[in-house]
């Protein structure tokens, strides 16, 4: 059957009515979230108030490296890379582990963790310690950021098992959007936070009145450890998975067959030598380390060949973490990198993808700079965090509007969207440009991430969906490290601290990073025919 045929048959929708849709699904999950047991509410609070403090962290923790612990935007945009990328590499360390202490046990530890290390960064802006790289406030704050990322290991994982554990099948498409909603609408109001209490105590925790910010932080952090621990007891988590149970009862001949389809195919795993992979992994990380993207100029490893210089060490990490990925294929057959249009795919989103990590890294101390003496700039940290409250009323709109749509191509016209509103901001700072370039920017992110899931999904062998999916959230890992390697170059020599507006170039940084962006929906063009080669014609 064609996709013409396909779709003449399922009509679209009024925007109207897909209208009217969306904000009944809104509804229905404020409802949920309200009737839901007590125990899940033990792991919703506390996710909405961590949303709030992670994302109003990663909004300031640029502008307080920067002026603060006096590092270069280079240095800070490393920093980005190592909490972010850290907090991906942890979960996948201590996953197995909140499995094993339970869903109680991880939250109240994580929780422990985030206000331990808190603390340690509103120390360093407290105390009266010498700053700059390698100084006792760099390491306070970093080792601070570090409890941080490790409380994340079991933190993420554990809250989604509880929402598994406390919902029925029936309940836990409503409980997952919930805590994906309420996550978004956190990290919105954590920019009227940061931005009242940082004007409001500028003059106590000079220079910025950013080490207030961290306090309140540290607060919400307690309080959310409390409530957590108050709500998700012994007896609510009991009372949970007893309601589930019964639940589940009414509905065991569904829940059999379910089973059934999930049945994970029975693959005989070879006993592989991992020592040759070792090796290489344990070289690849050594000679990255001494390369200039870590240690910098300073500790010089170039090579000059008159117009252009080569980074040996970099070259000689990148050869051997080359190495390393050949070595890790060649004796797991079963991998879904060795499909080479699975691996196209979910690389050619990187691209793209660097623009959320900019959410971060680049928006705000482009708010804060170039537009500086503004009002956009005196609140930089709200309209750094426009992009998840419009997420969370905007998906289910563009969901309901696209849900008959082809996915291939929503994944083109996604990363279209997403990608092309970027050259708006090459003018240089305009306020209308770039809550313009925020909607539509937040429209493609809308119309193109949840087909991607998806895609994976409808993709993977059977009884391997579990394994495509989490090897699909890889190039996210991989997109947060290596946007964090340039980002600061690209602020440092574009968007210059203590620089007036006018003297900067940001439509230059712009224009590249949207260069960047559309390198996705021109692969997925390009790449069209052969993705397509063979697959329904519903993709």
């Amino acid at each position: 059957m064609s996709s013409n045929n396909s779709e003449s048959q399922s009509p679209k929708k009024a925007f109207s009515v897909v209208l009217k849709e969306a904000f009944s699904e809104l509804k229905e999950t404020s409802i949920a979230f309200v009737k839901a047991p007590k125990a899940l509410w033990g792991v919703n609070v506390p996710y909405v108030l961590e949303g709030l403090v992670y994302f109003g962290i990663l909004t300031i923790l640029g502008k307080y490296a920067a002026e603060n612990v006096g590092l270069l935007d280079t240095q800070a945009s490393l920093i980005y890379s190592l909490v972010t990328g850290g907090i991906t590499f942890f979960m996948l360390v201590l996953g197995g582990y909140s499995d094993k202490l339970g869903v109680r046990s991880s939250i109240t530890i994580a929780f422990i963790a985030f206000a331990v290390g808190r603390i340690f960064v509103a120390l360093s802006g407290t105390l009266t310690l010498d700053n700059g790289l390698w100084s006792p406030m760099f390491f306070m704050m970093n080792f601070g950021l570090l409890l941080m990322v490790v409380g994340y290991g079991l933190y993420q994982p554990a809250a989604y098992a509880g929402v598994k554990r406390y919902t029925t099948p029936q309940t836990a498409a409503m409980g997952y959007a919930a805590i994906y909603g309420f996550m978004n609408l956190g990290a919105f109001l954590s920019g009227f936070i940061s931005s009242f209490s940082r004007q409001g105590f500028e003059d106590t925790f000079p220079p910025n009145g950013l080490t207030a910010v961290f306090w309140i932080y540290v607060g919400i952090t307690v309080f959310a450890l409390l409530v957590s621990m108050f709500l998700l007891t012994k007896k609510s988590d009991e009372d949970a998975v007893k309601m589930v149970e019964e639940s589940l009862k009414k509905n065991s001949t569904k829940a059999n067959e379910a089973e059934k389809e999930e049945e994970e195919p029975d693959i005989q795993k070879p006993k592989i030598n991992n020592a040759l992979l070792t090796l290489y992994g344990i070289l690849t990380l050594t000679f990255l380390t001494f390369s200039n993207v870590i240690l910098g100029s300073e500790y010089s490893t170039n090579l000059n060949f008159g117009l252009f210089t080569i980074d040996l060490f970099l070259l000689i990490s990148i050869a051997l973490g080359s190495l390393f990925c050949f070595e890790y294929l060649k004796n797991r057959p079963f991998h879904p990198f060795r499909d080479p249009r699975f691996t196209f795919f979910i690389f050619i989103l990187v691209p793209v993808q660097t623009l959320f990590a900019h959410n971060w890294l680049t928006i705000p101390l482009y708010l804060d700079r170039a537009f500086a003496g503004s009002f956009i700039g005196e609140y930089f940290e709200v309209f750094s965090n426009l992009n998840p409250i419009l997420i969370f009323f905007l998906a289910p709109i563009v969901a309901g509007l696209t849900s008959k749509a082809n996915i291939y191509k929503m994944m083109i016209y996604g990363t279209m969207v997403m990608a092309l509103p970027t050259f708006l901001l090459t003018v240089g700072p305009s306020t209308p440009l770039f809550l313009l370039y925020i909607l539509l920017m937040t429209i493609g992110e809308s119309m193109w991430q949840p087909r991607f899931l998806q895609w994976i999904s409808e993709v993977a062998p059977k009884g391997m969906t579990g394994l495509y999916m989490g090897v699909g959230q890889f190039p996210w890992f991989l997109t947060k490290v290596i946007t964090g390697f340039y980002s600061g170059w690209f602020l440092m020599n574009y968007c210059p601290i203590d620089t007036l507006p006018q003297d900067m170039s940001t439509g230059m940084m712009w224009f590249i990073y949207g260069l960047i962006a559309m390198v996705s929906p021109i692969g997925l063009i390009l790449a069209k025919k052969w993705m397509m080669k063979g697959l329904k014609e519903k993709y």
